[in-house]
């Protein structure tokens, strides 16, 4: 069991870093997502390139692909997704949905369908602490998204932008009132969230095969962990990865593999039903009582 909790806690890093965009650019504009899985895809593809085409140090990669996918973030912001904001949720959803199912396609025609894997001499490095091993690929992914939470945090809580992305989620039109550019701030928002998706999709290339299919149960359970930590907490999101990375690992230990998939989804219907706030909310309740 501690080497099973271990390795819960340790994937709780993987879950955190690729729920992270989808909350933030939930928490900002109110739509959800749905290109998330394609962006992700898109950096596994990136980090593949990279790592074993070009040769780069594994871990190094994700400083290129992170900045070049903010930027393609603010591009799909200001030229595609800006055209939806304000028409029903259903316009958003189909739209990037369908933006999901060109980046798939563009995929299968520049790497067919194949089935490709990062292989490096980290991969199956290993140290050993109290008797349990530990991967140094999943020990560094963890601590980049601790490393992620915590610039995030630093982030939003201490720079006029981070502020201004803050004050447009609670009230956009009070924000331009005080003179928030938010047209500006959803740009930089949604680049920030699809930054955060292809870093998420840059890691777990170094540690998952992946093909252009890549990234479809990723985003669900992406959606079970944003909606388990509150639709727009930080915080939140890590605590909800770490739940359903525990409870994942206990389905294992206690019911079958086959099943953990059902315990994810099972555990988002009993959230939903309970406390549709998430855990924060829940938090925030018991506070005022």
């Amino acid at each position: 069991i501690p080497a099973l909790l271990v390795s819960a806690i340790l994937l709780a890093g993987l879950y955190a870093t690729m729920s992270y965009g989808l909350a933030l650019i939930y928490g900002v504009m109110k739509i959800v997502n749905l290109a998330h899985a394609g962006v992700m895809m898109w950096g596994a593809y990136a980090a593949f390139i990279l790592i074993v085409n070009a040769g780069l140090n594994p871990f190094l990669a994700p400083i290129l692909i992170v900045p070049a996918f903010f930027f393609l973030g603010m591009f799909m912001q200001r030229y595609i997704v800006r055209r939806v904001m304000y028409a029903s949720p259903i316009s958003s959803l189909l739209l990037l949905f369908g933006i999901w199912l060109i980046m798939q396609n563009i995929a299968y025609l520049g790497f067919t369908g194949d089935t490709r894997a990062i292989t490096t001499t980290f991969t199956l490095m290993t140290f050993e602490v109290f008797g349990i091993a530990i991967s140094i690929n999943r020990l560094v992914v963890f601590g980049v998204g601790i490393l992620a939470l915590l610039v995030m945090r630093q982030f939003m809580g201490r720079t006029y932008t981070g502020k201004a992305i803050r004050a447009t989620a609670q009230d956009g039109e009070a924000s331009k009132l005080v003179g928030i550019n938010t047209d500006r701030v959803m740009e930089i928002a949604f680049g920030l969230g699809i930054a955060l998706a292809s870093l998420a999709g840059s890691l777990m290339a170094l540690i998952f095969a992946f093909d252009p299919d890549f990234g479809r149960s990723h985003l669900l359970k992406g959606f079970c962990i944003v909606v388990l930590g509150g639709l727009e907490s930080m915080v939140g999101v890590a605590l909800g990865a770490l739940v359903l990375a525990i409870a994942e690992a206990l389905s294992v230990l206690w019911i079958m593999p086959a099943l953990q998939d059902f315990v994810s989804f099972a555990l988002l219907v009993i959230v939903l039903i309970v406390m549709p706030g998430g855990m924060m909310g829940l938090l925030a309740k018991l506070k005022k009582t």
